[in-house]
């Protein structure tokens, strides 16, 4: 997907606002700077523990604007549906979609709705975009990322992928996986306000932490180094992972991010973090090195046992239509 991405529509498309590679686009609309994002969702199952694609669709949407440093505002939804899909199953999906909005303390303002044959569109399709407001003078991309800066987890990896691969599989575990689908906008707002110096955020969707670390150590030119003790993954999802295959620092969260901070507003981030409860398990799990020589590797980690490895890119797509 990132080859798919960068040789394809960056290379035909590309322009300044494109070529930031962030998860929103930041523009100045007469003197007040906005972010604009979009995302398609076509998760199977539509319902999971701990969400459906209703919800999911909204939380992406925002938490893209959000890692702009924008204040979420505005949402379209664009409703894709196969002919026979339940009104039952459409009910459920909009009402989710509602609940989510109010939440996150955004509005539903524009949208479309298309009609395909019977067994063209796997019952539902969803996409969005979204806009926000950036309020903070403070520039927050792939680019502003410095050697030195701490970089910050926001919770628990991996129980998003595996949620929705347990119910797939129809893998029972003792306790019950469910999905870390959330707004994480009023967190990042928390941290803005708290005039945090952030430098750049990531919500940990497709590719998991170690390509979210990837793309933006390629974007910035920089190396970086974490530590596979310090990156809390519950025993649960684990378990799953060994079962399945999957390492769980690839696998999707949907309401995870990393933040690059200024060394010393490391402890004070966390701690605000931490009063949230998208960021109770909040740690501070690396840092960023040097600029990227020619034989230096963008991304290493130091494993339990002590021993360093590089944690390149994924090379292949590990869990299909989870988002």
């Amino acid at each position: 997907m990132h080859q798919l991405i960068e040789r394809i529509f960056v290379a035909t498309f590309g322009n300044p606002l494109l070529d930031a590679r962030h998860d929103a686009a930041v523009a100045d609309l007469g003197g007040t700077r906005v972010a604009m994002t979009t995302d398609s969702y076509v998760v199977q199952p539509l319902f999971f523990p701990g969400g459906d694609i209703g919800s999911l669709s909204v939380n992406g949407t925002v938490n893209d604007l959000a890692m702009a440093g924008a204040r979420p505002l505005y949402l379209s939804a664009g409703f894709i549906l196969e002919e026979g899909l339940p009104m039952e199953t459409l009910w459920r999906v909009v009402r989710s979609i509602q609940r989510a909005a109010q939440e996150a303390g955004v509005q539903i303002i524009t949208g479309d709705t298309k009609v395909v044959d019977k067994g063209k569109g796997d019952g539902l399709f969803i996409n969005t975009a979204g806009i926000g407001l950036i309020e903070s003078p403070r520039r927050i991309a792939p680019d502003q990322v410095r050697p030195g800066d701490a970089i910050l987890l926001s919770g628990d990896l991996g129980r998003h992928g595996i949620a929705i691969m347990a119910v797939r599989e129809g893998l029972e575990f003792e306790s019950a996986i469910e999905s870390d689908s959330a707004s994480v906008a009023p967190l990042v707002l928390a941290l803005l306000d708290a005039g945090i110096e952030i430098h750049c955020l990531r919500d940990l969707t497709r590719g998991g932490l170690a390509s979210a670390l990837n793309e933006i150590a390629e974007s910035a030119g920089v190396t970086m180094a974490i530590d596979e003790s310090l990156i809390p993954v519950r025993d649960d999802v684990r378990g799953a992972c060994e079962i399945l295959g999957f390492d769980p620092l690839y696998v999707a969260n949907e309401g995870r991010f990393v933040a690059f901070v200024a060394p010393d507003d490391a402890e004070r981030a966390l701690g605000i973090m931490r009063s949230h409860d998208v960021g109770l398990g909040a740690h501070l799990i690396g840092s960023v090195g040097d600029l990227i020589s020619d034989h230096a590797a963008a991304v290493t980690m130091r494993s339990a046992i002590g021993a360093n490895r590089v944690l390149d890119m994924l090379s292949g797509e590990q869990l299909p239509r989870i988002c």
